[in-house]
């Protein structure tokens, strides 16, 4: 048998790793402490050429199958890990075989639902969990994807602006259709109910889950917030021939949540007195992409919102609502955001990512001229962040020497 590397750029320091070890038993000096969730599969986080990969040990024809979905995914731009290639053809010193391994990239600042938990919380941490879950959820059924073990141990979550964002990390199971038929998305969000409701009662017996937090209504949830938002997405509105004003009104709803309306249909009755108006195509990243064209920052979808609600106020504060917005975004960028991040001292920029401190700091100047009654510049709100706020928070571009199946339980915030 021989050790077969595919990918489609293949880095040429796989081939020092112990592939003829099973994965468990890799060396520690190889592997990157990261917080690592639930798998049915032995799963390592690797370091590689100056950065980290997830090492999966499955089935060779499951793990060429999930590599081909994640690329899949992937070149439909949906939220979900980058897969770098597949490892086959592996035996041990012993010359018996052994299973084959997936490879994907790190994912940096994201984490594990348990991980999440055992930092201190909010009380509606689980409610932010599982809006992300269901906007990622809707976004895969848009698209035909038919995932088959929604599960917040097969997500992973990014901060984004005080919420989360959700990305897909286990594709094994799932299916790519032209559409999903309503069993198989209702078969999806059954599962999802029963996986979350399960996942809940193990943090609640480890003593994590917040107080007062029920994990059968929170599973509950996903179900309502996943159909309110496919309603908002697809379904029919009718409206009298008088109120245009509510094709308007839709689109500005959709780019609320996120979407963008590359396509209406739109439709009159009969006699020609109502009208029907219907979104043919929607794709999530309105805000995001907005930004990245003003300023080419290429953020989650509501630090976007928050960025771009900053950008709106240095306009009005520097009254150039009448001039080219990429030329005040531009200015915005350079006199704004970017001495806000590069003041975070280097050794604290793994505790966020730039776009989440920057929100930090922006929530952080609210509180402070609360508190005193009177505006507060940019410059002291981030020094008081920096020396009040910043140093006491976890790492969580890496999260190094932690383990999820042994964080520690913390006090919780009151909400």
């Amino acid at each position: 048998m021989t050790l077969e590397i595919s990918a489609a750029q293949p880095d040429p320091a796989l081939l020092s790793l112990p592939w003829s070890t099973p994965l468990e038993e890799w060396p520690e000096d190889r592997l990157a402490a990261l917080p690592r969730g639930i798998s049915r599969h032995v799963v390592r986080f690797v370091r590689l050429s100056g950065g980290v990969i997830a090492v999966k040990e499955i089935k060779a024809e499951l793990a060429r199958g999930e590599y081909q979905m994640l690329r899949q995914l992937r070149r439909l731009d949906q939220p979900c890990v980058e897969p770098l290639g597949v490892v086959t053809g592996r035996v041990d010193s012993h010359g018996e075989p052994l299973d084959a391994c997936l490879l994907t990239r790190h994912l940096q600042f994201s984490l594990p639902y348990r991980a999440v938990f055992s930092q201190h919380l909010r009380a509606d941490t689980a409610t932010r969990l599982l809006d992300a879950l269901a906007v990622l959820l809707v976004r895969l059924h848009l698209i035909g994807f038919w995932w088959g073990d929604v599960s917040l141990s097969n997500t992973l979550f990014r901060r984004d602006a005080g919420a989360f964002a959700a990305y897909l990390v286990d594709a094994e199971t799932g299916e790519l259709h032209n559409a999903l038929t309503r069993g198989q998305r209702e078969h999806d969000i059954d599962i999802a109910r029963v996986n979350i409701a399960g996942e809940l009662m193990d943090l609640e017996a480890s003593g994590v889950l917040p107080e007062g937090v029920d994990p059968v209504a929170v599973s509950e949830q996903i179900v309502t917030r996943y159909h309110a938002l496919w309603a908002e997405l697809t379904e029919d509105e009718w409206f009298d021939s008088g109120d245009t004003w509510r094709v308007d009104q839709r689109v500005r709803r959709l780019n609320a949540l996120g979407f963008d309306v590359d396509e209406l249909s739109i439709a009159t009755d009969l006699d020609g007195t109502r009208l029907q108006i219907q979104p043919k195509v929607v794709d999530a990243g309105h805000h995001s992409r907005r930004l990245l064209r003003l300023t080419g920052l290429d953020v989650e979808e509501n630090q976007a919102r928050r960025l771009l609600n900053d950008l709106d106020s240095y306009r009005a504060g520097a009254d150039r609502q009448g001039e080219d917005e990429e030329i005040v975004a531009h200015a915005w960028l350079s006199q704004i955001y970017e001495p806000t991040t590069r003041a975070i001292p280097a050794t604290l920029r793994g505790k966020l990512e730039p776009a989440e401190l920057f929100h930090e700091v922006l929530e952080h100047r609210w509180y402070l001229a609360e508190r005193l009654g009177h505006d507060v510049p940019i410059d002291e709100a981030v020094a008081d962040y920096l020396r009040d706020v910043l140093p006491g928070k976890p790492d969580e571009r890496a999260v190094l020497g932690t383990d999820t199946q042994m964080l520690p339980v913390t006090t919780k915030e009151s909400p």
